[in-house]
This record gives C-alpha cells, sequence and structure tokens, in this order.
C-alpha cells in the first residue's frame, strides 16, 4: 500500500513541482521585465529633465547675456564714478544713458512702460494713496505717478502706482448746489 500512494504522491509531487517552477519562471520574467521597464523609465526621466533644462537654458540665454551686459555698463559706470573724473551734467548723462540701457533691454522682451495718463485707469494703474481735494476738476485725475506701469504685449506685467485726486465737497456745502 505504501507503494501504491507513493506511487500517486509522486507524479503530484512532480506536477506540484513543474507547477511551483513555472510559476518561479514567470515570476522570474515578470521581474525581468519590470526592471526593464524601471531601467527604460528611469533613462526616459532623465532624457526629459536634460531636456527640460536645456530648453529652460536655451529660452533665458538671451536675457541672461542682456542683463550681463548691463552690469558690465554698470561697472563701467561705477568705476568712473570712483575715478572723480565725471562731473554732475556727466554723472547725470552717463546714469540716464544706464535707464535708456535697461527700458531697451525690457523693448526686446516685448516689455514696454504703460501710456501716461491724466485719469484713473483700474486696468493699468493702482491707486496707492488719495488725496482730497475740493476741485471737482480733480476727481479721479491723476496726481503723481509714485511706480511707473509695465506692460507685455497686451497683458498688465506691473500696474503704474499713482496717488490719486478725490473730489471732497468743502464742509458747510451740500452736492446739490
Amino acid at each position: 500500500m505504501s507503494n501504491h500512494s507513493s506511487s500517486r504522491g509522486g507524479p503530484e509531487l512532480v506536477a506540484l513541482q513543474e507547477q511551483v517552477a513555472a510559476l518561479r519562471k514567470l515570476v522570474d520574467h515578470q521581474t525581468r521585465r519590470e526592471d526593464i521597464q524601471r531601467g527604460a523609465f528611469d533613462q526616459l526621466y532623465e532624457e526629459l529633465r536634460q531636456y527640460k533644462d536645456d530648453f529652460i537654458f536655451q529660452a533665458e540665454k538671451p536675457l541672461l547675456l542682456d542683463l550681463l551686459l548691463f552690469y558690465d555698463s554698470l561697472v563701467w559706470f561705477r568705476k568712473s564714478l570712483d575715478s572723480g573724473e565725471m562731473s554732475p551734467e556727466v554723472v547725470n548723462e552717463s546714469f540716464q544713458f544706464l535707464v535708456e540701457e535697461f527700458l531697451e533691454l525690457l523693448y526686446r522682451r516685448d516689455v514696454l512702460p504703460t501710456e501716461p495718463r491724466e485719469e484713473f485707469h483700474r486696468e493699468t494703474q493702482k491707486a496707492v494713496q488719495v488725496v482730497y481735494t475740493d476741485d471737482v476738476t480733480l476727481d479721479w485725475r491723476i496726481s503723481r505717478v509714485v511706480k511707473r506701469g509695465f506692460t507685455r504685449g497686451e497683458r498688465v506685467l506691473r500696474p503704474e502706482e499713482v496717488i490719486l485726486h478725490r473730489y471732497r465737497a468743502p464742509k458747510g456745502t451740500s452736492n446739490g448746489e
């Protein structure tokens, strides 16, 4: 009887071992496949990172070169000031040159100063202070520009900061007069 049960267990055991071996082979195959996929993903991710870094560098390079040229102008101006050879008029002209050079840098990036306005314009200006007046003709008129505003294309990059006149009737008068 023991021969009969061992002969019966033998083929079942062999079949079970074959199934385990097949499963092990399948798991090993899947593990190798996942390792290959992981390696391919890592390589793709690294290539995308390098592409992004290069893209950003190439996009920023013209601006950075312009900024370096402006830096050179600032260094020249500083050296000229340190030498003491510049008259106040030349200092003023040189400083104005730097301002114009910087505006040119902005122009090359399609960044333009907002057009000056006499009346307040909500889309391009921000009132940072109000000055009350009893002159009704000054209501909503710009008293002074605190910071120049800039646009890029049709979009406001920085609103112009202004001090705004607002009409306030003098005390003792009614609005109906």
